[in-house]
């Protein structure tokens, strides 16, 4: 079998780098392991896929991925989080942006935007089921694709485009790692980003369910005299592990070298008001519930689930008046509701994470071209590749603009 170009795994990038090369005239071969296209980008946004942000900022966006960000300033640059817009709404899919910018179908239905892509790598190019086994390099060259069953296709190029190691059962699987280090790239060990925190305090099981919004957090990083590495405003969500949710998936990618104790997460639970005016505000609740026992005096500053905790952590005794509560007791209780203090012990498994940290390292690909600079015809898109972002569809707009570039640059080379 020939091609000009092979593009291995139809996931976002896939899609994208084969579409974009067959619509410029390049024989494609789209090569994917499963039945059918885009079965993770099924399950991202809980079945809603975040498609982008709506930021358009290329500076903006490259903050935004916290793991050599500015290695996709090119990328960016030629397909901004509006130019992926226009390409997903002129091919019959409106979009809408929400809170935090995220941008989603109108539908809400991740099929509709898998739909898309499938049909646009099919309208340009050939799916082939198959696994890629290895590279075919001749003189410093790609020539082709070994697949697992053994039958060979010949190309001009080759796009990698497998993904991670997160959500395996979606074909992620990190093929995609051992074709690099066939082809001499070094890849960085991959281990889990934007994934849920365990949590040595035992009170997270006891809130399990629980969802905050509008709450604080800070990451302190107890091997760096206590600096905060990360600050956040948004939801949080407990479980029976630790915790979860936008802000702790986001504060995960800021994690290195994870140690169990190593970080600690300060959570404000009413960053809205000073300790000053929390103060005030519990002065308030206790006048008008005079009467009423500690514990029955917390309804309305605190979710019911939260509130026997937060009465156990702070000392005071459940059946004391709240006319009994002394300043010194009721400071404990402000500092306590202004820097509940949890402590990390590791990441969940990395089958649980959104998107994998680590990958091909990116000193080894052309940032204008997403072409490896060790063998020529031989490129990289998407999460393959060492970088990862934060919630809110950065990652999924690394995806498409990656693969665009990908694959318009590797069809230039063999048209």
């Amino acid at each position: 079998m020939r091609a000009g170009l092979v593009v291995i795994g139809a996931g976002p990038a896939g899609m994208m780098a084969a579409g974009a090369a067959g619509e410029r005239g390049c024989d494609v071969i789209l090569l994917e392991r499963n039945e059918k296209p885009g079965r993770k980008l099924m399950i991202t946004g809980k079945g809603r896929c975040n498609v982008s942000n709506n930021c358009n900022d290329v500076r903006e966006l490259t903050a935004n991925v916290p793991r050599n960000g500015r290695f996709l300033f090119s990328a960016f640059s030629k397909f901004m989080p509006s130019d992926l817009v226009e390409f997903i709404e002129s091919r019959g899919v409106p979009l809408k942006v929400e809170r935090g910018n995220r941008i989603f179908p109108v539908s809400d239905k991740a099929s509709d935007i898998v739909d898309l892509f499938a049909r646009y790598a099919r309208e340009n190019s050939r799916i082939v089921r198959g696994r890629a086994a290895e590279l075919i390099i001749e003189d410093s060259r790609v020539k082709g694709v070994k697949l697992e069953d053994g039958e060979i296709i010949y190309s001009g190029a080759v796009v990698v485009a497998t993904g991670g190691v997160s959500y395996p059962l979606t074909g992620s699987t990190g093929d995609g790692y051992a074709l690099a280090v066939q082809a001499g790239h070094r890849v960085i060990p991959p281990s889990p980003s934007l994934v849920p925190l365990e949590i040595h305090e035992g009170f997270c099981s006891e809130l399990m369910g629980l969802s905050l919004r509008n709450t604080a957090i800070k990451v302190i990083d107890t091997a760096k005299s206590g600096k905060v590495i990360y600050r956040d405003f948004g939801e949080m969500l407990f479980t029976h592990f630790g915790v979860s949710g936008p802000m702790i998936l986001s504060a995960s990618a800021h994690l290195t070298d994870m140690e169990k104790s190593r970080y600690r997460i300060s959570i404000d639970l009413k960053p809205a008001l000073t300790a000053e005016q929390l103060d005030a505000r519990i002065l308030r609740d206790f006048g008008e519930n005079i009467n009423r026992n500690y514990i029955n005096a917390l309804d309305s500053l605190l979710p019911k689930k939260l509130v026997p905790v937060i009465a156990k952590l702070s000392g005071v005794p459940f059946n004391t008046k709240v006319n009994q509560v002394t300043k010194e007791q009721r400071a404990g209780l402000v500092k306590l509701l202004k820097d509940l203090t949890v402590t990390v012990t590791g990441f969940r498994p990395v089958d649980e994470a959104i998107v994998t940290r680590g990958g091909v390292d990116t000193k080894e690909i052309n940032p204008a071209t997403m072409e490896s600079k060790t063998v020529h015809g031989l490129y990289f898109a998407g999460e393959v590749l060492d970088v990862d972002a934060y919630t809110g569809g950065f990652n999924l707009q690394t995806a498409f603009s990656t693969g665009r570039l990908a694959g318009i640059s590797a069809s230039e080379g063999i048209i």
